[in-house]
């Protein structure tokens, strides 16, 4: 499970490869050692397709995170699905 982006050096957005055959691309969301991970959707719109265990102030920063970085973020899973190099993205 690549980690894609890392935010505020709390949050970790990471791609199962698993998740390569879905046919929505997602990335899940976690708090370092979290074991109920937010999904978020990046197509065709960013929206949340499981809580987790976060709360909706949570939520809603992590959506704007997501907003911001969408094409890098599905940028990383067709590198990941084309068995490139994944880039850890790093925000503070």
């Amino acid at each position: 499970m690549p980690k894609i982006l890392i935010y505020k050096n709390i949050w970790i957005f990471i791609i199962y490869s698993t998740d390569v055959y879905e046919k929505r691309k997602h990335i899940h969301v976690g708090k370092r050692g979290m074991k109920n991970l937010c999904k978020i959707w990046l197509e065709p719109k960013v929206g949340i397709a499981n809580p987790g265990n976060l709360t909706v102030k949570q939520q809603n920063e992590l959506l704007e995170v997501t907003k911001q970085y969408r094409k890098e973020l599905i940028a990383q899973w067709i590198n990941l699905i084309n068995g490139n190099t994944i880039e850890i993205i790093k925000i503070k």
